[in-house]
């Protein structure tokens, strides 16, 4: 576990599970956990990017033994206070061979070059064990749909609270950015991301050995299509 507390540090892990409740909410989590217990049978999960466990935790109450890999030893804490509760994922290793690897909620944008990504796979490929899957749940930028030359992004605005993304096309670089005003005084944080489109994540399986098993827009399986705003795929170790 490296330290990564710059981005994810105590003040964003402390009020992680409340700002980001809907997340949290059993109409998001159980199907969450549900599609990757599926997956795993009755082998071992990994995940990368555990965070708070918002996934890790029902998955674990499935039966299904998960172990965490996060950047952010905040995080983990939180983690380690549940009830029934850890590495940058790039390239840490864990014992064993695992069925299931997963990231979800965007996390392989945590890594922030195409190379920590491309690494990222072939960890994890070396990790899986024979016919194991790797799922990965990412945004697709709708930069299309964007006004010529505006590459900032809104997306939740308040009297006091303002947060949006910034793209730069050449790089794929993004951020997060956050404006607060509370007490009369204001803060700023942002946290960089990479932007990754499903035919790069594509080729990135292939370097890796892992094949292409199903691809789709959410996890009811719906098509992935040219106006999918979300990607989902499952990558298997070949037998």
């Amino acid at each position: 576990m490296t330290d990564g507390d710059g981005y994810f540090g105590e003040r964003v892990a402390a009020r992680y599970d409340e700002s980001s409740g809907e997340m949290f909410a059993p109409a998001a989590v159980d199907p969450a956990a549900g599609f990757p217990a599926g997956l795993a049978g009755d082998g071992r999960a990994l995940e990368l990017g555990i965070g708070t466990g918002r996934i890790a935790l029902p998955l674990a109450a499935r039966g299904v033994p998960v172990h965490g890999i996060d950047v952010s030893r905040a995080m983990v804490a939180r983690l380690r206070a549940k009830p029934g509760g850890i590495g940058d994922f790039a390239t840490t290793k864990v014992d064993g061979d695992f069925s299931l690897a997963y990231l979800v909620f965007n996390t392989i944008m945590n890594l922030t070059t195409q190379d920590a990504q491309v690494d990222c796979f072939r960890n994890v490929a070396g990790h899986l064990s024979p016919g194991g899957c790797f799922v990965v749940e990412v945004l697709v930028p709708e930069l299309r749909k964007l006004p010529a030359g505006q590459r900032l992004v809104p997306f939740r605005a308040t009297a006091t609270h303002w947060e949006f993304d910034a793209y730069d096309v050449a790089t794929q670089a993004m951020s997060s950015n956050y404006v607060e005003v509370e007490d009369g005084r204001g803060s700023f944080r942002s946290v960089p991301f990479r932007y990754v489109w499903p035919a790069e994540l594509d080729l990135m399986a292939r370097l890796a050995g892992l094949r292409l098993q199903e691809r789709w827009e959410d996890r009811d399986r719906s098509p992935f299509t040219n106006e999918s705003g979300h990607h989902g795929s499952v990558r298997e170790k070949p037998v």
